[in-house]
């Protein structure tokens, strides 16, 4: 065996799949998209023109948090709940936009997955979260 073949051998053995694992469940997951939200309508509500009439905010309410959007004449939200097998995502009237479950791949990395397909949180974070952000205003 190479050096590199055996030091990539002894790095794959030494993997902490049990921590990795642990780390990758729901609520780990949920509670880091919350900060990562956060972060999100932070960062929207400062690209915001001057005296505009509207504003974002998040909201926590138990196992679900909301993403509002306030105007003078419209209150819309996003509506993200930690259920027992997923993430659920809602709009504001409660109808379902789509769910989110977790893998833990081969490589040993925790997989975001959507109607099937793989997706990074900034993914899923645009998909819950454009319309409301960008549209209409």
């Amino acid at each position: 065996m190479t050096d590199q073949a055996d030091q990539a051998q002894q790095s794959t053995s030494k993997f902490d799949w049990v921590t990795e694992r642990s780390s990758c469940s729901l609520p780990n997951v949920f509670k880091a998209l919350r900060l990562q939200v956060e972060a999100d309508i932070k960062t929207r509500n400062t690209l915001r023109p001057k005296n505009s009439p509207y504003e974002f905010s998040v909201s926590e309410h138990g196992d679900d948090f909301s993403v509002l959007l306030k105007a003078t004449d419209v209150q819309r939200s996003v509506i993200f709940t930690l259920a027992e097998h997923a993430i659920l995502v809602r709009d504001g009237i409660g109808s379902p936009m789509f769910d989110v479950t977790l893998t833990f791949d081969d490589a040993g990395k925790c997989q975001l997955s959507v109607n099937g397909e793989q997706r990074d949180s900034w993914q899923v974070r645009r998909m819950a979260l454009e319309e409301l952000l960008f549209r209409g205003l």
